[in-house]
């Protein structure tokens, strides 16, 4: 039994070595013929380096790693700082208001009979918006009336008398006293007439305030008192509000308002409008404001009128015509500050923003390099801005921005064609992906 087991166990080794040289010959079969570089590698592999190792024991690229791409630009992709004057924009806000703005008020007291307009409706200079009850103003002027026919009367009695003392002055009947008191008579009575007169013309006016007529043409803002309600001297009625000009006033610091001068044009951009309008600076405050250091500036724009298509009367195309703004509308306007200064200016899409710190990139020794920027002014409209530090005149910047840059990595300029060349070839650099 024994000697049964002995021959199984040398049975199965003579059968792996069997299989090992077996594998040995296909593996070599597949590697190729057995060479003298197979053999140092070979040797290598029992010596422990390795078959990509440089002479010496170095070790060199990992097996699948790939060469350190370069980088290339076109000159579309590259710009040169420039130095060009860079006007600044002063930007304020508010809301839009009427000055042309009045309140027409009742000038007796009486109750209100009739009122033909409402809030909304459009008005013409003088014309007749109410009537006032004033009963009172009419019995008044009735009775000063009569005031005055009594000092008519007593003043022509008076001339009789003088006339007939005057008489008998000259044959020397009365005195001289007596003369000049009658003549003292007939002033007492005329200036007596002048009054009545005056109160009867001031009566009459009162009555002529009954009807209430537009001071202005414009458009009725609001309606204080209804029909039928009582209303006393100098109560407002109607507040009526003229739209063809607008103003904006803003705030403007001390150290800017001295560029301002009136009749600059200023850009206004009203909200709900998609298109700014042209106005100017109207007035400029003489002093500055308590405790904000800032002086009020007012700005003046034109309201245009827009009129619906209407195949009827000159009222009803009066009805279908709109100012394009509102009082109390928001806005902000915005005026261009000249600057005769050439300052260093690169395109906004160079500027990139890493950690709170605004940088460029620039190939500098056929490098990259990454350099931190201070920023001056900022021109959004023309897509430019002022750089104060951080770059010089000469030096090559990355007009756009891409991804995966590195400091130091190897970058050049090509021509446009060597580049549509070298895109249908081989495939873009990473940071151009």
């Amino acid at each position: 039994m024994k000697k049964r087991q002995r021959v199984a166990v040398v049975a199965a080794v003579a059968v792996l070595l069997c299989g090992g040289v077996a594998l040995a010959v296909w593996r070599g079969a597949a590697d190729g013929p057995w060479t003298a570089g197979n053999a140092s590698a070979a040797a290598a592999d029992h010596s422990g380096s390795k078959p990509g190792d440089k002479p010496g024991g170095m070790p060199g690229r990992k097996p699948g790693e790939k060469p350190e791409a370069l980088l290339e630009f076109l000159p579309r992709e590259l710009v040169q700082p420039a130095r060009a004057p860079m006007p600044e924009r002063l930007e304020f806000s508010g809301p839009l208001v009427a000055p042309a703005t009045a309140v027409l008020r009742a000038k007796g007291a009486g109750t209100l009979l009739a009122l033909q307009v409402a809030e909304g409706d459009r008005v013409l200079a003088g014309q007749v918006v109410g009537r006032i009850d004033l009963a009172d103003q009419a019995s008044r002027a009735v009775e000063r009336d009569a005031g005055v026919e009594v000092a008519r009367t007593a003043l022509a009695q008076a001339e009789r008398m003088h006339a007939s003392n005057a008489g008998l002055a000259a044959q020397q009947f009365i005195s001289a006293v007596a003369l000049d008191n009658s003549r003292a008579a007939v002033e007492t009575a005329r200036a007596q007439l002048a009054a009545a007169q005056a109160s009867l013309q001031t009566t009459r006016l009162g009555l002529r305030d009954a009807t209430l007529s537009a001071p202005i043409a414009g458009i009725v803002a609001r309606r204080h008192v209804l029909p039928g309600e009582k209303v006393a001297p100098e109560q407002a009625v109607l507040t009526l509000v003229d739209l063809s000009m607008l103003e904006l006033a803003g705030n403007v610091g001390t150290h800017l308002v001295s560029r301002l001068l009136p009749g600059m044009p200023v850009q206004v951009s009203v909200e709900g409008s998609e298109q700014p309008v042209a106005g100017r600076i109207a007035r400029i405050a003489p002093a500055a404001e308590a405790g904000t250091r800032s002086i009020a500036v007012t700005i003046s724009l034109a309201n245009p009128r827009r009129c619906a298509a209407v195949a009827a009367g000159a009222a009803e195309r009066l009805a279908a015509c709109s100012e394009s703004f509102r009082a109390g509308q928001y806005a902000l306007a915005s005026v261009l500050l000249p600057d005769t200064q050439p300052r260093l200016t690169v395109p906004l899409t160079a500027i990139a923003l890493s950690g709170g710190q605004d940088h460029v990139w620039l190939i500098a020794d056929g490098a990259l390099a990454r350099r931190p920027v201070t920023l001056g002014r900022r021109d959004e409209a023309g897509g430019r801005v002022e750089v104060l530090e951080g770059v010089q005149d000469r030096a090559t910047l990355l007009a756009v921005r891409f991804d995966n840059l590195r400091e130091g990595a190897k970058a050049q300029v090509v021509a446009a064609r060597a580049a549509a060349v070298a895109s249908g070839s081989a495939p873009a650099p990473a940071a151009l992906r």
